[in-house]
């Protein structure tokens, strides 16, 4: 079997994208710089269309159906980031789109993808089978799933946002970016290693979301139980398929923060860089701050700000 996704697959999907996504802002701190003891860019995609990176994947893969399978329809699952992305690109691309969301999914993400336009379906995360619900959608009504990370179209997406950051930092040591179900370090550490092969990249989980770290270590897919985590993007059981295959060939190694090294990191980014950065987004910074990642230059992928006021407001309150 060929490459999962291969770098020029991000290349191609960058092209794709090119005047449709943002090409958003790396920022850098001198405050960051000191209290890390590095110089650090962080790719800062809560500037992204959404609000998170998986607006990326979504267009991508969504931009390479068929005229008849635009005609029907897409369905997707998230718990929030990528539901709405999938809206946004849906509308964009003129088909329609059914998601199903946790039922207790923050409700500034409900609400959000039903501004774009899809039609939401809630589940109860902690007893239904997620994939299995979407499975059977698509084939009740013709639709064509995109899947949040388990798709070679969405990795690629997803790579596009290190492209941009290695064409302004030029070479790093090292590349922090979130793992949920792998999706996003698949395509990001496929383009850095493509372009800089000596760069370490290193993968951020919640301490008790860690199962891309425990299944690294294994040498297979393990599960953890469903996490409770504030970073609520990244409280998936187990790694995807496609993304483990890709992800223990490139990724380095995976660090853990916990919840309370993700508030401080929030906090920090709003207040000395004027950031808004949702728990999920934060990890990288969270594991910088906390020590687990020593490099001389590193870049961040800051992977989405979609937190409501309210919640921000109590997560640092």
């Amino acid at each position: 079997m060929g490459e999962i996704v291969s770098f020029a697959d991000v290349q191609d999907a960058a092209e794709r994208l090119a005047g449709i996504a943002h090409r958003t802002p790396v920022v850098t701190s001198s405050t960051l710089d000191e209290l890390v003891g590095a110089e650090v860019f962080l790719k800062c995609e809560n500037f992204q269309r959404m609000g998170a990176f998986k607006f990326r994947g979504a267009y991508n893969a969504i931009s390479r159906l068929s005229p008849d399978q635009l005609r029907r329809g897409v369905v997707a699952y998230s718990s929030g980031n990528h539901a709405q992305a999938v809206a946004l690109a849906s509308r964009l691309l003129g088909t329609t789109a059914v998601i199903l969301m946790p039922a207790d999914a923050p409700a500034a993400k409900l609400a959000a993808t039903r501004g774009y336009g899809a039609e939401v379906i809630t589940f109860d995360r902690y007893t239904a089978d997620r994939a299995e619900l979407a499975g059977k959608l698509a084939e009740e009504r013709g639709l064509t799933l995109i899947p949040p990370y388990e798709h070679p179209h969405v990795m690629a997406g997803q790579g596009t946002a290190v492209l941009e950051l290695l064409a302004e930092t030029g070479p790093l040591d090292a590349l922090v970016v979130p793992v949920s179900g792998g999706g996003l370090v698949a395509g990001c550490a496929t383009a850095a290693k493509a372009l800089h092969p000596q760069i370490r990249v290193v993968g951020v989980e919640p301490d008790t979301a860690d199962d891309t770290r425990r299944s690294l270590a294994a040498g297979e897919r393990v599960s953890v139980p469903v996490s409770r985590t504030i970073a609520d993007g990244l409280a998936v059981a187990t790694p995807g398929e496609l993304t483990f295959a890709v992800n223990q060939r490139l990724v380095d190694e995976i660090a853990v923060v916990t919840d309370d090294e993700i508030r401080a990191a929030m906090r920090l980014a709003f207040e000395r860089l004027k950031l808004v950065v949702e728990p999920s987004g934060a990890v990288g910074i969270a594991a910088l701050l906390a020590g687990r990642i020593t490099a001389s230059r590193v870049g961040v992928v800051v992977s989405g700000g979609n937190v409501g006021v309210e919640r921000f407001a109590e997560l640092l309150g």
